[in-house]
């Protein structure tokens, strides 16, 4: 016997529901409405009112914690931090991190990637490859949203020289160089 469940009086009542998200929604519009036309007679500047923003003009700032572009990090000697353990490429759920490791000719204990490819079209930004790495060899602290590289699945691909590159951009020119280079394009249209 199929057991069937019956919807309380309030439950039945959807209306009022619909009216009070309308209301909350319209005193929003109206009261930001009311404030900017204030602003613009120059009067109740005390008064903060939402705004819209402007991007790539205006944007607010990211929060440290912000999950980016991906980017290998790089010892003194400008080569690789990863040690081609493959924790990252074990503990991401999107499958996406490909590594091939390689032995160093004068360091027979010690790996590094040979090859270090992160497929961006199946990359969820999770983050857990940033966690489960014991060297702090991959980061995503660049301060960039993933950009759009071309138009074929190739291009979506990142290898192991344009994320060491992004260490060595993001030392020389910082996170507000990174991002002025990044939008330059989009300005100039």
């Amino acid at each position: 016997m199929q057991r069937v469940e019956h919807m309380g009086l309030w439950e039945r009542l959807y209306f009022p529901e619909i009216l009070r998200g309308l209301m909350v929604t319209g005193y929003h519009f109206w009261r930001n409405l009311f404030v900017h036309i204030l602003h613009q007679a120059g009067l109740a500047k005390n008064l903060e009112a939402a705004q819209t923003v402007q991007y790539p003009d205006e944007r607010w700032p990211y929060p440290d914690t912000f999950r980016g572009r991906h980017r290998l990090t790089l010892k003194q000697d400008d080569t690789v931090q990863c040690t081609a353990c493959f924790l990252c490429a074990t503990a991401c759920p999107a499958e996406c991190i490909y590594i091939q490791a390689g032995e160093y000719p004068d360091k027979p204990v010690e790996k590094y990637p040979v090859r270090y490819e992160i497929d961006t079209l199946r990359c969820i930004y999770c983050g857990f490859c940033v966690e489960a790495c014991p060297c702090d060899a991959i980061r995503m602290d660049t301060g960039l949203h993933p950009a759009n590289w071309g138009f074929s699945r190739k291009d979506f691909v990142e290898d192991r020289e344009l994320l060491m590159q992004r260490s060595r951009d993001l030392d020389a020119k910082g996170k507000e160089g990174l991002y002025e280079e990044h939008v330059r394009r989009y300005r100039h249209v």
